[in-house]
């Protein structure tokens, strides 16, 4: 079914909206999955703040000129859909993921910060952790030294008699 003037201008609007406030663009070929498995990938990928779209490619171009989804122009040929995410790496996490199940979609590439990314660096990028686990990595980074330290006094107060055992809690709290 044709699109009408009006039609493609407002699928180009929308693309050029999610386009501008999307961090990651992946590309992922699609062709032979079902729709039960393309469904589930669409509901995987609203659950984790993904937009997949499955566009005509001259729309897309269209939608993503001028901004640092162009580089990955010459990428869109072929039944491709679309995931535009926010998150840096939500988008290429909900289409690698789902690769591993189905062979069936194919990651072509995809665009982060301007650059294009091959599948490599696609799946690289999907690898990261999530913010979650990154900020718990790093404040467990930072408590590190403060728990050796009250280790270190409660093992300096044991070692003279307990005489100090309300040193290393003032310490601490210090």
């Amino acid at each position: 079914m044709s699109l009408n003037r009006s039609e493609k201008e407002a699928v180009i609007s929308d693309v050029t909206g999610l386009a501008a406030k999307a961090q990651t663009l992946v590309l992922a070929e699609y062709r032979g999955i079902t729709v039960a498995d393309l469904t589930k990938l669409r509901s995987t990928a609203r659950s984790n703040g993904v937009s997949l779209s499955v566009l005509k490619n001259t729309l897309a171009r269209r939608a993503v000129a001028g901004s640092g989804f162009e580089v990955v122009s010459d990428l869109m040929t072929g039944p491709l859909i679309y995931g535009f995410s926010e998150d840096a790496v939500a988008a290429a996490r909900v289409v690698a993921d789902f690769a591993k199940t189905n062979d069936k979609l194919v990651i072509r590439g995809g665009a982060y910060g301007g650059k294009v990314l091959d599948v490599n660096g696609v799946k690289q990028l999907a690898s990261i952790p999530s913010k979650e686990v990154l900020l718990a990595q790093l404040l467990g980074l930072m408590q590190s030294p403060i728990s050796r330290i009250a280790r270190v006094l409660a093992a300096v107060a044991e070692k003279n008699g307990g005489a100090a055992q309300d040193a290393p809690a003032e310490a601490v709290a210090a």
